[in-house]
């Protein structure tokens, strides 16, 4: 793999970290980078919740497989089309519960050119 994708070094209430990155509140994470996400640029809210185009990024730095994390009380929901687009493109999605989100895109960026959207609040 050319390109790997930033480990996360740190994620609590409010505060995520990643390699080479420094910390956020919330990450959008790539092979080869990543940056704070910042949900105005989108529209984002909790509902509907992530939108096609906050992945649409994540597709174009290569992201073969996606995390995205729902908050650290599932708070966060995930518009039907953002899954369909992930759907039709053929990339495997994991939803999950941030700090589970976590745990799994750390152990991908091991092997894989993973992408991830890490929401650290509710």
């Amino acid at each position: 793999m050319e390109r790997r994708s930033p480990l996360i070094t740190h994620i609590s209430w409010g505060r995520t970290a990643a390699e080479g990155l420094g910390e956020g509140k919330d990450l959008k994470l790539h092979p080869g980078g990543g940056r704070p996400w910042d949900w105005n640029e989108t529209g984002t809210r909790h509902a509907p919740g992530i939108q096609p185009a906050d992945v649409q990024e994540l597709l174009d730095h290569g992201s073969q497989v996606i995390v995205l994390s729902r908050g650290m009380q599932m708070v966060l929901q995930i518009c039907p089309e953002t899954l369909d687009l992930l759907k039709d493109r053929g990339v495997e999605v994991h939803v999950e519960e941030t700090t589970a989100a976590v745990r799994r895109y750390n152990a991908l960026a091991e092997t894989v050119a993973v992408g991830g959207l890490f929401h650290s609040t509710c």
